[in-house]
């Protein structure tokens, strides 16, 4: 990515008082009247990583991204984003984090040249650079061919690229992603996956919430879970998995089978479409195991692999996590 305008310096603040760059959050706290959003969320996003922020519906992340973004104080605890505390220097912090909202909430009459150009110069751009910058990201989101279309006519996973872009305009050393791959068609999530992890590896912080596990499992190197607007130890919730379920598939499926009651393993068949069964092992060390046993016993097994992420598990395992 192109190099953004010179970001203004931080003078006065004391060197020792900043951490390293990237998130930094501590028992931060906000209600909403009687309502409690974050309760106590606790951790640390590192630069030059991926961090996944999952919890269920209603356990604080929108409003815990708000917090990081600026665009709300928290009652309690402390915030420092980019090496720089929120409280004290939220203006340093904010002009050096892109914030993208799970909706793109912009002027429909606009073209997406023209919103993208606006908020560049909104970061201290100039017009010219600013413009320059926009068709830049434009470009990176492939949605060149609409920079002079009006924001009206874009689709709903259209719109959530020119955000993207929107986001990324003043190159951001944190970028903040509230659902960023809603509406996204499988191209566009692809696309999206490769351009976080290209973030990362160019030093960024990059936090983003989504329910899709699945690909945040491909992305993210450090996850952070909330439920009921605190953070959770999730290492104490992986280390309750007693049993994890696996897929096992051969080219004879009734050899298979034989061989699974023989050796008194349950299973169960998996998916109706094929003839794998699923069976329940407590580690990879038993999936590992299990594998040697098929194969000394002449079991054509060509497939063995989990039925599921260990985020999609740690999120299930959640203590509560359906009210």
């Amino acid at each position: 990515m192109t190099d953004g305008p010179a970001l203004p310096s931080a003078a006065g603040l004391p060197a020792s008082s900043a951490p390293a760059p990237g998130i930094f959050a501590r028992q931060v706290r906000r209600t909403f009247g009687s309502v409690l959003a974050v309760a106590d969320v606790s951790f640390v996003a590192p630069a030059g990583a991926v961090t996944a922020l999952i919890g269920p519906n209603g356990s604080g992340k929108t409003t815990l991204l708000l917090m990081l973004a600026g665009l709300l104080r928290p009652d309690a605890g402390q915030i420092n984003v980019a090496g720089f505390d929120m409280a004290s220097h939220g203006y340093e912090a904010r002009i050096r984090t892109g914030w993208m909202p799970d909706t793109l909430g912009t002027w429909d009459a606009l073209s997406c040249a023209e919103i993208v150009t606006c908020y560049g110069q909104a970061y201290g751009m100039g017009k010219a650079f600013a413009a320059e910058r926009a068709r830049f990201m434009l470009e990176r989101v492939y949605l060149a061919e609409y920079a002079n279309a009006p924001a009206r006519v874009l689709s709903r996973g259209q719109k959530q690229r020119l955000g993207l872009a929107r986001a990324l305009v003043h190159d951001p050393q944190v970028v903040l992603l509230d659902e960023p791959a809603s509406g996204l068609d499988p191209r566009s999530r692809i696309e999206l996956r490769d351009l976080l992890r290209a973030l990362a590896e160019a030093g960024k912080t990059v936090l983003v919430s989504s329910h899709v596990l699945s690909e945040l499992e491909e992305i993210a190197d450090h996850s952070v879970f909330l439920q009921r607007g605190q953070s959770v130890d999730i290492r104490a919730i992986q280390r309750n998995i007693t049993q994890r379920g696996w897929r096992l598939e051969a080219l004879d499926p009734a050899a298979l089978q034989a061989f699974l009651n023989a050796k008194n393993v349950p299973w169960r068949p998996g998916s109706a479409a094929t003839t794998e069964v699923v069976v329940n092992l407590p580690n990879q060390e038993s999936a590992l195991a299990l594998l040697k046993d098929a194969i000394a016993a002449g079991v054509p097994l060509h497939t063995i692999a989990p039925v599921s992420g260990r985020l999609e598990e740690t999120y299930l395992s959640l203590d509560g996590e359906r009210q």
